[in-house]
């Protein structure tokens, strides 16, 4: 039997299926003895979620020094800043003080925050599921009940899970775990991402999983987003050659990217922080295409020096000379929100103030980043491109690079991810650098598909004709002006789908380091022509079926 999903990569896994306990049952509703006054739940409530918090900063810091689950660290430490945010405690209060158990209030608490979430929609609403899991581990502590979470295990196993929160994914022994399947999630969830960032065999949105067993034999086949469930010899001797092609893939690390007939494709990596150079440089990146600057801002509750900032970015141009790094300016809101500068209960926060418009409102913090990069320019040998997210047309484009060239910086440019900018991409290329193009905003706003829902699942694709026409409009206007076109979302970690981007003109591509192997030898088994053939049938819709099963 097969059972399809999204598969995250092109690996392969065969192993047993270990099942994640059950959800904990909803706590009673009844009054707590008249013996327990408030101030002593209220007291015990608190150092419960005191507790979740420190455990889940400890998790964000150990995170935040590996460079298998670096990805992890901000998610984390966001969840630790959920565990104490004081209007939850209040409302949490509020359920003491009529009479509620200490851990029917939390319950409470954490499901009145958590609609308000789902209601928002887009990014937020994923934060409903991390903030569950939150409340999950206060009421866990409450009721000394197991503590929800990855089951042990003294044998290597394929965990199956309904999803995984980000500190479960973050935690996974990863000599133990040769797969992951989920039954909910979609290819740009947390848990993908986290998934593809440390490797992981995964295939996500697997409804049907769901009634598996726990000990089941199966095959995990990222590349065709199937699961086989006990397979037959025959079978298992294919997932072997699969493997087998995954070592060849490894051969060709350190080899610039290119066609079969020569074309050189730049392979680059996207980064979280600094450290991260090291598993860059470790696959054979030719370069950053994509360096995530929120790491510095959201570890504080102000903005971080033009001094600090100098020091991380010489950090990581240090570590490049001659080669390009792409840095990406502060992209906050949404799902990134910042205290001292994000705007509070917008209504919809993924439409809202965010990335350029963001920092265009606090004009002190995009003077002191560029500031900062010019500097650490200066410092260094490395090819500094600077860009900025979210931009929709233009004027915006014209706005930020003139900013950008009055402080010396030489490359330029911004991201597309808002559709508009494909409509507009001939002006854009006119007085731009470069565009870089983030592929997951682009299609979540192309199809006005939230990234985060499994019930829109199917539409979270790059391979909808709608969002590679967009594309290819950019492409289009890059090349015919001279323009640098890269992809640095996660559409460039998946080698077919690369191989379709580089055949509608894309010039680099970008992505988790892990997945460079794989791109990179699909690329020198294929040529220019065959590229081009590619994206053609991909343009007339002939694989989005397909991708949405």
């Amino acid at each position: 039997m097969n059972i399809s999903g999204t598969g995250i990569g092109r690996g392969v896994a065969v192993g047993n299926i270990l099942r994640m306990a059950p959800a904990l049952e909803v706590p009673s509703d009844q009054l707590r003895p008249s013996t327990i006054e408030f101030e002593s739940a209220s007291s015990d409530v608190r150092r419960v979620l005191q507790e979740v918090s420190a455990d889940l900063q400890k998790r964000a810091d150990q995170a935040q020094r590996s460079k298998e689950s670096s990805d992890a660290a901000p998610i984390l430490a966001a969840l630790s800043q959920m565990a104490t945010d004081p209007a939850l405690g209040q409302s949490i209060d509020g359920a003491l003080q009529g009479g509620k158990s200490p851990e029917r209030a939390v319950y409470e608490g954490f499901d009145e925050f958590e609609d308000k979430l789902r209601a928002l929609g887009g990014y937020m609403a994923e934060r409903a599921n991390d903030l569950h899991d939150v409340g999950q581990r206060a009421i866990a502590l409450l009721t000394n009940s197991p503590m929800p979470g990855i089951p042990q295990s003294d044998t290597p196993f394929i965990l199956l899970a309904d999803d995984l929160s980000p500190a479960d994914t973050a935690a996974l022994d990863m000599n133990k775990t040769l797969g992951i399947i989920t039954i909910q999630g979609s290819p740009t969830s947390h848990t993908a991402i986290l998934a593809r960032s440390r490797g992981i065999v995964a295939i996500v949105g697997a409804e049907q999983a769901a009634d598996l067993a726990s000990g089941s034999r199966v095959i995990v086949n990222a590349a065709s987003g199937t699961i086989t469930v006990d397979p037959s010899d025959e079978e298992l001797q294919q997932a072997e050659l699969h493997k087998q092609h995954a070592a060849h893939a490894r051969l060709l690390r350190g080899k610039p990217g290119s066609t079969k007939d020569g074309r050189h494709i730049a392979l680059l990596a996207n980064v979280a922080k600094p450290e991260d150079a090291d598993t860059a440089l470790e696959y054979g990146a030719e370069g950053i295409g994509l360096f995530r600057t929120e790491f510095m801002f959201m570890a504080s509750s102000t903005a971080p020096s033009v001094e600090d900032q100098t020091k991380a970015y010489a950090k990581l141009l240090g570590r490049f000379p001659g080669k390009k790094v792409v840095i990406r300016m502060l992209d906050a809101g949404a799902d990134k929100p910042l205290d001292f500068l994000t705007p509070e209960n917008e209504p919809n926060p993924a439409l809202g103030l965010r990335g350029l418009r963001t920092l265009r409102t606090h004009r002190q913090i995009l003077d002191d980043q560029l500031e900062a990069l010019a500097r650490a320019d200066a410092q260094t040998d490395a090819d500094l491109w600077v860009m900025a997210p979210m931009v929709a047309d233009e004027h915006e484009a014209e706005y930020f690079v003139t900013l950008g060239k009055a402080r010396g910086l030489k490359q330029v440019g911004v991201m597309a991810e808002v559709p508009s900018i494909a409509l507009m991409a001939q002006e854009v290329a006119q007085v731009s650098d470069f565009v870089s193009i983030g592929t997951n905003d682009l299609t979540q706003y192309t199809l006005a598909a939230d990234r985060t829902l499994a019930s829109v699942g199917s539409y979270q694709t790059a391979w909808h004709p709608a969002v590679l026409r967009a594309i290819k409009l950019i492409a289009d206007a890059g090349n015919s002006h001279g323009m640098p076109v890269g992809v640095c979302g996660e559409a460039a970690a998946d080698p077919d789908l690369a191989l379709a981007l580089v055949g509608l003109g894309v010039n680099s591509l970008s992505m988790t380091p892990l997945a460079l192997d794989d791109v990179r030898a699909n690329l020198a088994g294929h040529t220019m022509q065959e590229a081009q053939d590619l994206a053609n049938r991909a343009l007339s819709g002939e694989f989005y079926p397909q991708a949405r099963h």
